[in-house]
């Protein structure tokens, strides 16, 4: 990750999905029923950034059932499926929300995700993004989508912010 230390300010993670939330892999059975895989660990991180009372949001070019279930579970209520112009529903969900660009983070991986990641308080690439991403985000994770790259990012921002140590301390006392 780079220099960005403003992270007191974000109050919602908007997040693309495919090689962000998975490495970026679709399978289709015979039956055309598509498959992703998800990481386990960030979907904690989710949980753990909502138990912080923050927000967690889905803005995904491509619509999918299977990030209906994924984010039902997670208990994701701001998904926003089939956007392939991203910059204008993430400014619509700031609106909606009271909330300035400045005060959201979004994480993506390839060109759809560029002005979203220009125009946020905090844009985010995940390691393996196209280059294009890399150079414009203010932070690079260090993993790769689909191997914990939300989790670190909600990890940095949380510790930053000197919230993660009561976040885990539940951990202990079970």
């Amino acid at each position: 990750m780079s220099e960005f230390t403003d992270f007191e300010k974000i109050k919602l993670i908007l997040s693309d999905v495919d090689g962000v939330l998975t490495d970026g892999g679709i399978t289709f059975d015979n039956n055309a029923i598509e498959s992703k895989k998800f990481h386990i660990k960030d979907g904690l991180g989710i949980k753990m950034w909502q138990r912080a009372g923050f927000r967690f949001g889905i803005l995904t070019a491509r619509s999918s059932h299977i990030v209906k279930v994924r984010s039902a579970e997670l208990g994701i209520d701001i998904v926003r499926q089939g956007f392939e112009s991203k910059l204008p529903t993430a400014k619509s969900l700031a609106k909606s929300m009271n909330l300035d660009l400045d005060e959201i983070c979004y994480i993506g991986d390839d060109l759809t995700d560029l002005p979203v990641i220009r125009a946020v308080g905090l844009g985010v690439a995940v390691a393996d993004a196209v280059p294009e991403l890399l150079v414009a985000a203010d932070l690079v994770t260090q993993k790769a989508g689909g191997q914990g790259a939300v989790r670190e990012l909600i990890e940095m921002i949380l510790h930053s912010t000197e919230r993660w140590k009561n976040l885990v301390q539940q951990y202990y006392t079970d």
